[in-house]
């Protein structure tokens, strides 16, 4: 990663911020992407550019704003000059039981989940290919196996990853694009899954335990980095729970 640039949404904490430590750790200069959480993405800009000098740029957008998505792309080329790789990290999540989705709630997930990488590929498309560069995208393991209740999030990473194989061909031959399916890696910061409902997921995964943040960021990493035969596809970082759902 040594000499290029990422441009990754949803960067300042979770995922987000583990993968950026490790992209940044292995060489990578860095467009950190954040929507509200300001000041966990100016505390890891600053951790980050204390070990390389102005190697990390923020920018703050909400990524619903589609006129705002040209910008992410813009304001990186501007400020690296180049663009050789996009992680299209930023998600919603939240419940959606049919009987109560709203236009809203389509809206947001399908919005943050699927419309805003589109876009976003779209416009970092021409800078992709001078590089030939690559996108991950982040789906979820639930993108095949539908989760109870969360039923606009769970066809929003369907789409993602049907968006996630066509832009493999029609990126090609010089942009890869592939994505990566994590399964029980972080619970959400609301009560959705009390500690019942967390013991019967980790039991249902065949290597018993959770997965870290950083497991998704070394996947992430493979792909840009290492898998340079590889498009259109997506890796299970799940603990095999895929295979036992």
């Amino acid at each position: 990663m040594q000499g290029k640039v990422v441009l990754i949404t949803g960067g300042a904490k979770r995922v987000g911020a583990a993968t950026c430590r490790r992209l940044h750790a292995a060489g990578a200069s860095l467009m950190l992407h954040y929507r509200e959480s300001a000041g966990e993405a100016r505390l890891l800009q600053a951790e980050l550019n204390t070990a390389r000098k102005d190697s990390v740029s923020l920018i703050q957008a909400d990524l619903l704003d589609l006129g705002k998505l040209q910008s992410l792309v813009d304001q990186t080329l501007q400020s690296f000059g180049r663009i050789d790789a996009l992680v299209n990290n930023a998600s919603s999540f939240f419940q959606t039981p049919v009987g109560e989705i709203t236009p809203a709630q389509w809206e947001d997930l399908i919005g943050t989940n699927l419309r805003a990488p589109m876009f976003l590929a779209q416009a970092a498309a021409p800078a992709l290919k001078k590089a030939q560069g690559a996108i991950v995208n982040i789906t979820d393991i639930h993108a095949d196996r539908p989760l109870k209740n969360y039923v606009v999030y769970s066809v929003a990473k369907a789409g993602l990853v049907g968006l996630t194989r066509s832009l493999a061909r029609e990126l090609a031959p010089e942009v890869r694009v592939n994505a990566v399916a994590p399964g029980p890696i972080l619970w959400p910061d609301d009560d959705a899954f009390d500690e019942l409902s967390r013991q019967r997921i980790i039991s249902h995964t065949p290597l018993r335990r959770e997965g870290t943040p950083d497991d998704i960021a070394k996947a992430v990493y493979f792909l840009l980095v290492d898998a340079t035969y590889v498009t259109g596809d997506t890796i299970n970082v799940d603990g095999g729970r895929h295979v036992a759902l």
